[in-house]
């Protein structure tokens, strides 16, 4: 599976029917090693990329370039179809939400998310009209592709801490659905009872879930209907948490020992020489 349109079908069938995981690797390494272990599709994480980075998570930790240049290395890491996380278009105006997610299907990914936080501390979201025009850009740009991308909406209303939140998501995921939506998702909504709102909320559109309640399993959100199931920046911060764990005893004690568990010269060696081979144009 080589091709943008290739990619592109594959992915868009992934939604029609059970529930999948995307997992969302925050560099080229983490992409390979996770196609290796057999999940059908990536996303990117804007957190994760941010932390890679040594910055905050934050819309305007990021450049627009660097974004650009971060999809298209996942892109052309492997063979799965990726979706990519573009936080709010990285633009306020509809106009240059329009232009950016031409720029970001140009890359080659498979699917896109728009978000409707504003990162201002005031009105930390658009007011639902602005975001309905900026989801409308976006659905322009996904319409004039001939292999037609997945689009995601996002509601960022437990994220940014809006009063009501579970009652803003499921009337704003209610009305992405109807604007031309995908698939669907309010990340920070764990509460069984209000996925399940939410699912019936956007149905026939599928639901997306952030798997980041540890008492949950991708099986206890497919029983109610979410179709698909992205884990954020939670390897990243996995892999974050481990490290400083690894440089914490070091640093004090002196020790080596949680070294024990690293990966091996000759897995890594395998796994990156195995990547090296394949040969993935867009």
């Amino acid at each position: 599976m080589n091709s943008v349109a290739e990619k592109r079908a594959a992915f868009r069938a992934l939604h029609e029917s059970g529930c999948f995981v995307l997992p969302n690797p925050w560099n080229v390494g983490s992409a390979v090693l996770l196609a290796q272990l057999g999940f059908r599709a990536l996303a990117s994480t804007s957190a994760g990329l941010s932390f890679d980075l040594g910055r905050p998570d934050a819309i305007e930790s990021l450049t627009l370039d660097e974004v650009l240049a971060h999809l298209r290395a996942l892109v052309d890491a492997t063979p799965l179809p990726l979706s990519a996380d573009f936080q709010n278009g990285y633009a306020s105006d509809s106009t240059e939400v329009e232009r950016n997610v031409a720029a970001c299907l140009a890359t080659g990914v498979a699917g896109f998310s728009i978000e409707d936080a504003s990162g201002a501390d005031a009105a930390p979201l658009y007011p639902l009209d602005v975001a309905l025009e900026r989801l409308d850009a976006a659905c322009r740009v996904r319409d004039r592709e001939a292999t037609r991308p997945v689009l995601t909406a996002r509601c960022e209303a437990f994220l940014v801490g809006v009063p009501d939140a579970a009652d803003v998501a499921l009337t704003r995921l209610a009305a992405y659905a109807r604007a031309g939506a995908d698939c669907l998702f309010a990340p920070g909504s764990s509460d069984p009872g209000l996925v399940a709102e939410l699912v019936a909320a956007v149905a026939p559109k599928p639901l997306n879930v952030i798997a980041f309640d540890p008492r949950r399993s991708v099986a206890d959100w497919a029983a109610l209907g979410v179709r698909r199931v992205s884990i954020g920046s939670g390897l990243a911060r996995a892999a974050w948490g481990e490290f400083r764990r690894v440089s914490e005893e070091l640093a004090g004690a002196g020790s080596v020992e949680r070294l024990a568990n690293a990966a091996t010269f000759t897995e890594l060696n395998a796994a990156f020489g195995a990547a090296r081979l394949r040969c993935n144009p867009r």
